[in-house]
C-alpha cells in the first residue's frame, strides 16, 4: 500500500490539488516536502500536531520533509480561524517562540533525513517595490477576497497586513521550491485558499512545474466539538505547560467513539493492529485497550519511551489507589490538578482534619465515612475514628493525600 492510500485509510486527506498527479509523482522519486507554522506561542497543542502527524509519516516512508517556522509571517499574523486581528508579536517574542518551537519540532523529527527553515530568512530581504512588481502581480484582489480565511472577516473588516499573508505564504512556497525542490505544502483544512495560492504561483512562475498542496480534515469529536480543547483548556506538547502524567490522561480518558479514529491517525501502528483494537473496543470496551494504547503511543511520541512509562506508572498507581508507591516529583505531576489545600505539619485526629480540610461537611459525616472504609490517606484505609493524621510521615513531609469513595482525591500541602 502506497502512502496515500495509507493516508485514506486513515481518515487524514481532505482536499488536494491534483491527487492523481501527486501520486504518479510518489510512484517516480522521493519528494521534498514542507508544512509551517507560526511562533505565535512557545508551545504547539495537539491541535497543530495533526499535520505534522501526516509529515512524519511522509518521513517514515523515506520522503523529504522540511519544517518552516514563520520568523517572518510570525510578524504578520495568519487570519485564518480568527474574528479580530492578531496582536502583533515584539522580536524579542518571535525569536523566543522559534527557538522553543525548533526544540519540540528537532524532538518529534530527529536531525536525520528533516530540516527546519525560517521564512525570515527570504522574506526580510524583499523591497516593498520588489514584492508588488514580482508577486503582488500575480494575485487577483478578488480571487483573495474569496478565500475562505478572508471573507470570514470582511464583515468585521480585515487590515491590509493580514490581508497579505496569503502572498507571503505563497512566496514562502515558491522560494522553497526553487531553492530546496519541494514540490508538495501540507496543512491543515483551513490553510487550503493559502496552499492554492502557492500552487497557482508556482505554476505562474514556472507553467511545468509539479507542485501540489494537501490539507487534512478538520478533527472533530463524536459529540461535535473541536478535537484538542478540555475544561482546563488546551493540552500543549511542552511538558512544563502539560505534563507527560496529564498528556497520556487526555488519550486514555477518550470516547470509545473516538478512539479507534485516533489510533488511525495519531499513532503508528499497523492497520492489522489498529483493526483488532477496533473489535476489543466492541467486544469489550470495559478493559480500553484501545485508549490505553492510544496513550502510550501517543505520549511516547511526543515525550519519549521514559516518560512515557513513568506515566503509565502513575495511572495504574492511582487507579489501584497505592500512592504511597509515587515519589514526590511523581505526585506533584500526578495531582497538579486536583483541588489542594495548606495544612500545619502538626498532627491532627482524622475526625478533625476531614472536617478542617473541608472533605467533609461535619464530624457526623467524617465518623460515617472513616467507618464506612470510604476514607483513604496517604493510600491506606481509614476505619478507626482515633487515628492520627500525622504529615510528616508521607512525602518527605511535603503532602498528605486524601480519598473519599474510589475517585474523589483531595491534596493538602503541607506550610513550613
Amino acid at each position: 500500500m502506497d502512502i496515500l492510500e495509507d493516508l485514506k485509510w486513515r481518515g487524514a486527506i481532505n482536499q488536494c490539488t491534483d491527487l492523481d498527479g501527486l501520486r504518479e509523482l510518489l510512484k517516480t522519486k522521493k519528494i521534498s516536502l514542507y508544512c509551517g507554522t507560526d511562533p505565535t506561542g512557545d508551545s504547539l497543542h495537539i491541535g497543530h500536531l495533526i499535520p505534522f502527524i501526516m509529515l512524519k509519516r511522509f518521513q517514515l516512508a523515506g520522503h523529504h520533509p522540511y519544517i518552516l517556522i514563520g520568523g517572518g509571517t510570525g510578524f504578520i499574523g495568519d487570519p485564518s480561524g480568527r474574528k479580530t486581528e492578531r496582536q502583533l508579536q515584539t522580536s524579542d517574542q518571535v525569536q523566543h517562540n522559534k527557538e522553543a518551537l525548533t526544540k519540540q519540532m528537532i524532538k518529534l523529527f530527529g536531525t536525520e533525513n528533516f530540516k527546519i527553515v525560517d521564512n525570515y530568512d527570504w522574506l526580510s530581504k524583499i523591497s516593498l517595490l520588489d514584492f508588488l512588481r514580482d508577486y503582488g502581480k500575480s494575485f487577483n484582489v478578488n480571487t483573495m477576497l474569496s478565500k475562505e480565511a478572508v471573507a470570514s472577516r470582511l464583515k468585521n473588516g480585515i487590515s491590509f497586513t493580514e490581508f497579505s499573508y496569503q502572498i507571503l505564504q505563497s512566496v514562502d512556497f515558491l522560494y522553497l521550491n526553487n531553492t530546496e525542490d519541494i514540490q508538495l505544502q501540507i496543512g491543515g483544512a483551513d490553510q487550503w485558499g493559502n496552499l492554492t495560492n502557492g500552487v497557482d504561483l508556482i505554476h505562474s512562475k514556472k507553467p511545468n512545474e509539479k507542485a501540489f498542496g494537501l490539507t487534512i480534515p478538520l478533527m472533530l469529536k463524536a459529540d461535535g466539538t473541536k478535537f484538542g480543547k478540555t475544561a482546563g483548556g488546551a493540552v500543549w506538547l511542552d511538558a512544563k505547560k502539560t505534563s507527560p502524567f496529564e498528556f497520556y490522561q487526555f488519550w486514555l480518558n477518550q470516547d470509545d467513539r473516538d478512539v479507534v479514529k485516533y489510533l488511525k491517525y495519531f499513532t503508528f501502528l499497523s492497520h492489522e493492529e489498529i483493526d483488532d483494537l477496533a473489535e476489543k473496543v466492541k467486544t469489550e470496551p470495559q478493559k480500553r485497550e484501545a485508549q490505553r494504547r492510544l496513550a502510550e503511543e501517543v505520549t511516547k511520541f511526543v515525550h519519549g519511551e521514559e516518560a512515557m512509562k513513568q506515566a503509565e506508572k502513575m495511572s495504574n498507581i492511582l487507579f489501584k489507589g497505592d500512592i504511597q508507591d509515587l515519589s514526590v516529583e511523581e505526585l506533584k505531576q500526578a495531582f497538579e490538578k486536583v483541588p489542594s489545600v495548606e495544612i500545619s505539619s502538626k498532627p491532627v485526629n482524622v475526625i478533625d482534619w476531614l472536617v478542617q480540610i473541608e472533605i467533609e461537611p461535619s464530624k457526623r459525616q467524617a465518623r460515617e465515612d472513616v467507618n464506612n472504609g470510604a476514607i483513604t490517606i496517604n493510600g491506606q484505609k481509614i476505619s478507626d475514628e482515633s487515628f492520627v493524621v500525622d504529615p510528616s510521615t508521607n512525602f518527605d513531609g511535603q503532602y498528605v493525600v486524601a480519598r473519599k469513595g474510589k475517585r474523589n482525591y483531595f491534596l493538602a500541602k503541607v506550610t513550613k
